[in-house]
């Protein structure tokens, strides 16, 4: 929709399909939730949940909080049969030794591409992936030709800022979370519960 299309929908709703002519059902997308806002992996979470009541087996693997954080999205997921991995060492300014926190990225990495791989899941979320491709701690054009070359049935939602060029080419829907305004910004810290 253009913009003049958005402003006259606020105040018409809309009176023809705008789904373009051809459209049809794929079997499975892509999904990238990127941007400075927050709601990128509350966003993925979203999905796991209507993914759970398709009845899909569905994996999350979360790069870069660590298990320690026991994160409230990690609990519920458990508890309804989410196959979940933490797979980060947590954040990295946090850190004693990157190289070991960038070894554990490169593991988890491979761990995910092999559940990719096995499409044993109709649903796969990359938490926090793009940082790690960012940072040169997994190769990059690996994780892209995996997602390409995935089982047909298995959909990916990947999470992160800075979403690489490459991340958005191969996928099917982008989303750039844009900030107005963050707690953080002030000196609010992460609250259990909303941000995580």
């Amino acid at each position: 929709m253009s913009d003049a299309e958005i402003t006259d929908s606020a105040e018409t709703p809309p009176s023809e399909n705008p789904i373009p002519d051809g459209g049809g059902r794929a079997n499975s997308l892509v999904v990238v939730n990127t941007g400075d806002g927050k709601g990128k992996s509350s966003a993925a979470f979203g999905v796991m949940v209507r993914g759970l009541a398709m009845e899909w087996n569905v994996c999350v693997v979360q790069f870069v909080k660590s298990g320690d954080w026991k994160v409230g999205e990690e609990k519920l997921g458990r508890q309804l049969g989410v196959d979940w991995h933490s797979v980060g060492e947590g954040f990295t300014w946090d850190s004693d030794n990157l190289d070991h926190d960038k070894a554990i990225a490169a593991a988890g990495w491979a761990e995910a591409a092999e559940i990719i791989d096995a499409g044993d899941h109709k649903l796969v979320i990359l938490d926090e992936i793009t940082y790690l491709m960012n940072w040169g701690w997994v190769d990059s054009d690996a994780v892209i030709d995996t997602i390409r070359n995935r089982p047909d049935h298995v959909n990916i939602v990947a999470t992160g800022r800075d979403a690489p060029d490459a991340l958005i080419d191969v996928a099917d829907t982008v989303t750039e979370m844009v900030k107005v305004k963050h707690a953080y910004d002030t000196g609010i810290l992460a609250k259990r519960g909303i941000d995580y």
